[in-house]
């Protein structure tokens, strides 16, 4: 027997009082197994039940047929998937596949389906520092929007210009959560922080000249920040970052 949660087995035993659902269709649904096994994956169709959000794909390294039947998997399970590093060959193939998906090329984002999250619940701001920062904050704000959480995108106010980030100051402390995306010397999480009372996601990124080390002197100098509301997640890990601001988000209103 599959486990499955409460609102959906309400929704099933709806549709078979008034007729819509056959009972051969309303038993198969119920007992449906919480894993959908393929050959090269094995899609965990109960994790939305167990961790509030359904799997995430990851779609490096997978062929555009792999992605295909993991997607299937999902949207007949009824969940929007939501697919990180597409590259464009894979992005182009998947838009052909589904035409009613989304590619969002900087951001290496695929979308398809009906959105799981029918109330939008909290608010993030997400800040670059610099416009080479935002293949990074894209990955990052597709996956604040799919979870259901408003998103204010604040680009290019890197501390060496403070000016402009003391002019967005007030969008900052509405949020419920800040992310703050910067690679160079990975400054700007830790002047943001001393600013809003709300808990700031730092993700560094790779960007910057030879002693940046890919990333790493950015991640160092974030995991060093004196400011006691930053926590850090890996370099270029803008799906983490927003997952992590929009599960605060939501957690503050729901």
């Amino acid at each position: 027997m599959g486990i499955m949660d409460a609102a959906k087995i309400e929704t099933l035993a709806q549709q078979l009082l008034s007729g819509e659902m056959p009972l051969e269709e309303f038993v198969r649904a119920l007992a449906r197994s919480p894993v959908a096994a393929m050959e090269h994956a094995s899609i965990d169709l109960d994790r939305h039940r167990r961790c509030g959000f359904p799997e995430v794909v990851f779609g490096q390294g997978k062929s555009p047929e792999t992605l295909q039947k993991i997607f299937q998997a999902l949207l007949d399970d009824g969940v929007e998937v939501l697919c990180t590093r597409v590259d464009a060959e894979n992005g182009a193939v998947l838009t052909q596949a589904y035409p009613d998906g989304r590619y969002n090329a900087l951001g290496r984002i695929f979308r398809v389906g009906q959105s799981h999250q029918t109330q939008r619940l909290g608010s993030v701001a997400l800040v670059t520092a610099g416009t080479s920062d935002l293949p990074v904050a894209e990955e990052a704000r597709e996956t604040i929007d799919w979870m259901g959480v408003d998103v204010n995108v604040i680009h290019d106010i890197g501390v060496a210009g403070p000016h402009r980030l003391l002019e967005r100051v007030e969008e900052l402390q509405s949020a419920d959560a800040v992310v703050v995306v910067a690679g160079m010397e990975g400054a700007l999480p830790s002047v943001v922080g001393g600013h809003v009372a709300c808990p700031v996601i730092a993700v560094p990124t790779s960007v910057g000249y030879g002693a940046s080390f890919g990333g790493v002197a950015a991640l160092l100098g974030m995991l060093n920040s004196c400011a006691a509301n930053v926590a850090v997640v890996n370099i270029d890990a803008g799906f983490k970052g927003g997952y992590l601001a929009a599960q605060i988000a939501r957690g503050k209103h729901g």
